[in-house]
């Protein structure tokens, strides 16, 4: 049997014309903005002219991350060329890759197999310039606030609380800590600075959480910057800033439409990575799946912890939006690798060891059903060397919280792997539920932080640095403590080590800092050594990624 790799799938996927796809989906030709015959932006105005009611709306998340792969795309884009084989009406909602983990050793996220979405190479490089737009727009900011600095300081910003940072879309370590405004005084200010990856950045979020320019603006202006000499923020409206942001991310803030291997209409817009940010695709994009499908299937990022978390506690919160069944996705390969087994050792049956990680899943599971109310089914991303007792085992024990696993072959079979899965969420998508958020809003900061890290986390505790005291009551006595928070941490385990796999308890999560994100409209809290601005490994996936005379890459996952 001939092996291919993801991008050699992709390449031999004969396309349909963008419009073809836009007219199955119900989308009218002048809403349509093509980006040549294979990716089309889609107006916002489309979602003020229908009255169509909305999909129902199916969230897919995963266990705790391991080396050994998960595979939430595959699922989620299988998942929806499947409900398409069983006659239903999908539309999918995925994120924008970033081009940090491109180049550095994640690799794309359109998807694998015979699950993807298509242009491939498109989609995990430039796209549309989505990501170009929001870097832009970080960085007006960042130059109109220095230059104001430098032309008289009229607001009387200090620039030691400086907290806005430059960003660029790329695994840059060097970055992360840097003096700039060197070279006497008509080259600026010398000070103190960095860069995000440009998914961390508060306009990222801001992007994926406005609902239209008239939000994107109030959103664009609530940004803090820093704070003056007397303790007042200053924000993005302060440094009238705003107008010029928003012409950067006009267009930008239109949904990407793109489709399936198999056809199916897909949304690929916004990208904010999980563990650093609140890990969704936008707003837009979710609301445009919803109205022209009659089922939205969309990802959160990492594990359930961390993206559906956010999505839940977040997103829906912000947007309205109310979740009829959740997907939680794993491998019998991962699962060993949470109870103790090497990643050399996963090939060969080990009951005791799948056993003794299974329970990673299982408080997944539990945290979608007891704490965020919502019917869950379980997608047993199958590899070749999985057993029947391994997968028994799995089914078994999911069995016993009442919960179904179903075996999913997506990667291999395309939607034709995804049929039983299907046929599961649409039964779940009928079933009454009790949404619930895992805090109030009108909680103390340090009880939101808390129930995340007891509720979902199942830790004992917080500790708080004495930075992080102080930026919590100063944060409270300006008025921002009435909004969610986003829990920075590590994508690798429940707690914030990232060497305590499986479902680790009694651990105590110790948060260093905690900013605001007024234009996100949350609150960032950040935990053990998470970084804003990832670094390259040893071996980048660039050193292998190439273009031959004809324009053809390889080597792109």
């Amino acid at each position: 049997m001939e092996y291919l790799s993801d991008i050699e799938i992709a390449q031999r996927c004969a396309m349909k014309p963008i419009t073809e796809i836009a007219a199955a989906a119900g989308i009218d030709e002048k809403y349509i903005e093509q980006y040549g015959r294979y990716k089309a932006k889609v107006d916002l105005s489309l979602l003020g002219d229908t009255s169509r009611p909305d999909g129902k709306l199916i969230l897919v998340t995963a266990i705790t991350p391991t080396p050994a792969g998960e595979g939430k795309t595959t699922t989620t884009i299988g998942l929806a060329d499947g409900l398409r084989r069983i006659g239903k009406n999908p539309v999918v909602a995925l994120r924008e890759p970033s081009l940090g983990p491109v180049f550095g050793i994640k690799g794309g996220a359109a998807g694998g197999g015979y699950s993807q979405v298509v242009p491939m190479e498109d989609i995990n490089l430039h796209f549309t310039g989505d990501f170009h737009a929001i870097g832009a727009a970080n960085n007006l900011l960042a130059a109109m606030l220095d230059n104001h600095i430098q032309q008289g300081n009229a607001l009387g910003i200090d620039p030691k609380r400086i907290t806005w940072k430059r960003a660029v879309d790329m695994n840059d370590r060097q970055l992360r800590f840097i003096v700039d405004g060197l070279g006497g005084r008509i080259n600026g200010t010398p000070r103190e600075d960095g860069f995000d990856i440009t998914v961390a950045s508060e306009i990222m979020a801001v992007f994926c959480l406005a609902k239209g320019i008239h939000d994107l603006k109030e959103r664009l202006g609530r940004i803090v910057v820093g704070y003056t000499y007397d303790d007042r923020p200053v924000t993005a409206a302060d440094l009238k800033a705003v107008g010029a942001m928003a012409a950067l991310l006009k267009d930008a803030l239109k949904p990407n439409l793109v489709q399936t291997l198999e056809g199916t209409p897909a949304f690929v817009h916004g990208g904010p990575f999980a563990n650093i940010a609140h890990g969704c695709n936008s707003v837009t994009a979710t609301s445009m799946a919803m109205k022209l499908g009659d089922y939205a299937v969309t990802e959160a990022g990492f594990g359930a912890d961390l993206g559906a978390e956010k999505f839940l506690d977040i997103k829906c919160r912000m947007a309205g939006f109310r979740p009829n069944a959740v997907v939680v996705v794993a491998t019998v390969r991962a699962l060993k690798m949470h109870g103790g087994l090497p990643k050399d050792r996963l090939a060969g049956e080990d009951l005791g060891a799948l056993a003794a990680g299974l329970p990673n899943l299982l408080r997944h599971v539990s945290n979608i059903r007891d704490v965020y109310g919502l019917p869950c089914v379980v997608a047993v991303n199958r590899f070749p060397t999985d057993t029947d007792a391994e997968i028994a085992l799995v089914i078994e024990k999911c069995a016993g919280l009442g919960v179904k696993a179903v075996l999913s072959t997506v990667w291999a079979d395309g939607g034709a792997g995804g049929t039983e899965l299907a046929k599961e969420v649409v039964r779940l998508c009928d079933t009454p539920s009790d949404f619930s958020f895992s805090y109030g809003l009108d909680c103390p900061i340090k009880e939101k932080i808390g129930a995340v890290v007891k509720r979902i986390y199942r830790g004992s505790g917080v500790a708080y640095s004495s930075a992080a005291e102080k930026d919590i009551a100063r944060l409270t006595a300006l008025g921002f403590d009435r909004m969610p928070v986003c829990i920075a941490k590590t994508q690798y385990s429940f707690s914030d080590n990232m060497d305590l796999k499986g479902a680790p308890d009694g651990f105590t999560v110790t948060v260093r800092n905690v900013k605001v994100s007024a234009g996100a409209g949350f609150l960032v809290v950040l935990t053990g050594d998470i970084m804003t601005m990832p670094g390259l490994p040893k071996s980048p996936a660039a050193e292998r990624i190439d273009v031959d005379d004809s324009g053809r890459i390889s080597g792109l996952f």
